[in-house]
């Protein structure tokens, strides 16, 4: 497969979702097949590759260290430095298929966030197809699946089939909700994810969103600011898209499978993962890669 990079480079500036501080990102065309990387000032000093063997332990927030990641944040050698909440940017990217690019964070802080912006994968979206793409002279080696992968956690599961096409299905359970149960799916086209997976928002229910702010977070949001889910639906907004929780499951679950760092070739089956199992996902594809070559 060709390798793909943006034409122009993108700025977008925001704050956090867990952490509230501020962020400037520049998304920039990279020529050099090194894949996506972060970096953290203007001459790329500091650099982490967007592979799973980066991921960093590093919670984005203190309440996190209680819990399981409520987002995916990639570190240095030694943490010296991290950046969280890629799951977003990383979508957008494989999303539009993109294999090349520099993102360089401008913040106060050596362990920022990638801004929120909507809650969604459009705006990255949007300011990419903007810039455009551009084709490189050099080629990728998709990755393909051999053998059937199966991961569980109670009754959250990934199962991962060897295909000839790539194809992602998320199964989301939210039984008296107004989320309810439903299945969404992705085929890989760009087009697609624009329209039907980028716009999609994350989300929290109500009686969660209100324990969050009580444990200090999300204090700079409203319910117009972020997808909250009362009795009746969205408070203060309103659905983007049919099924826009499950969509939004599905654009977390391209972000964080992106971390196998090459196009993924598979039949990829989520029913109600998250990112702890995400990960795991990743790491499975790697190692089965591994033992296939040995």
């Amino acid at each position: 497969m060709q390798r793909v990079t943006l034409a122009q480079p993108v700025t977008l500036q925001g704050s956090g979702l867990f952490s509230a501080q501020p962020a400037t990102i520049r998304i920039a065309p990279s020529n050099d097949g090194s894949g996506i990387r972060f970096a953290f000032d203007a001459n790329a000093q500091a650099t982490i590759e967007a592979t799973i063997g980066n991921l960093s332990p590093r919670p984005v927030h203190p309440v996190f260290t209680q819990m399981h990641p409520r987002c995916t944040t990639l570190g240095t050698a030694h943490d010296t430095h991290s950046v969280a909440t890629i799951e977003h940017i990383m979508s957008a990217l494989f999303g539009l298929g993109i294999t090349d690019g520099l993102i360089t964070i401008s913040s106060a802080s050596d362990h920022p966030e990638i801004p929120i912006l909507d809650g969604s994968a459009k705006p990255f979206t949007d300011a990419i197809r903007g810039a455009g793409l551009r084709t490189l002279s050099t080629t990728i080696e998709p990755i393909r699946v051999l053998e059937r992968i199966q991961l569980s956690n109670g009754d959250a599961s990934i199962v991962i089939e060897p295909s000839q096409q790539p194809g992602y299905t998320y199964h989301i359970d939210y039984p008296g909700t107004p989320i309810g149960s439903t299945s969404v799916s992705w085929s890989g086209d760009a087009d697609e994810y624009t329209q039907h997976i980028a716009p999609a928002r994350t989300f929290s229910l109500e009686h969660e969103a209100k324990a969050m702010q009580s444990a200090g977070l999300f204090t700079h949001l409203t319910t117009r600011d972020m997808l909250v889910i009362g009795a009746d639906g969205p408070i203060d907004n309103d659905w983007r898209l049919p099924d826009e929780c499950a969509r939004h499951k599905l654009l977390d679950l391209i972000g964080d499978l992106a971390l196998v760092g090459s196009p993924l070739i598979a039949k990829v089956i989520a029913t109600r993962s998250g990112h702890t199992l995400a990960h795991e996902a990743a790491r499975a594809i790697l190692a089965q890669q591994h033992e296939s070559k040995i």
